[in-house]
């Protein structure tokens, strides 16, 4: 049997990266005077994967969330893999939002991945969707190349990690 080539597909964001981040987003935003005598609250939520932000008003959140983006950018934190919920106005003009962490490719990105692939014109490749990931195989190194390179060029919503390249 010929030897097989493989590497995985997945995606993530490094939670030690985004608190870096949402601490710096806290330390700005108390020194930065549009925020002066407001009351604008950071706080991340490792086990839901997100961040929740809370301003005075809709103007202040934007100017809160354009902090943390800015500040993930600068950590490396990928900017594909940041769900923006819809801003909540509550009472007295209080403005909410949440901002979720793509951490796992789910399985309708999966099922357009492996489409794209298999519609690529691609010689002896299989992809195997497992779980969060996926596993694309073929006996030549070259295909698994010219795949990485095709689904770069290519968006899906999430930024795309190759790995275990065997």
């Amino acid at each position: 049997m010929a030897k097989k080539e493989s590497f995985d597909i997945s995606t993530s964001v490094d939670f030690q990266e985004v608190d870096n981040a949402v601490n710096q987003s806290i330390k700005e935003t108390q020194t930065r005077y549009d925020f002066k005598g407001t009351k604008c609250v950071l706080e991340l939520d490792r086990e839901a994967g997100a961040i929740k932000l809370d301003a005075d008003d809709e103007y202040r959140l934007t100017q809160l969330v354009a902090v943390l983006r800015e500040k993930l950018s600068r950590r490396q934190v990928p900017l594909k893999n940041i769900d923006e919920g819809d801003v909540e106005i509550g009472s007295l003009g209080r403005a909410r939002k949440v901002v979720r962490l793509k951490n796992g490719i789910d399985q309708e990105t999966a099922k357009k991945i492996s489409k794209e692939i298999k519609d690529g014109g691609f010689k002896k490749v299989q992809v195997q969707i497992q779980g969060e990931e996926l596993r694309v195989t073929s006996p030549s190194r070259d295909e698994l190349q010219a795949i990485m390179a095709f689904l770069k060029t290519k968006d899906f919503g999430v930024e795309l990690m190759f790995g275990n390249y065997r």
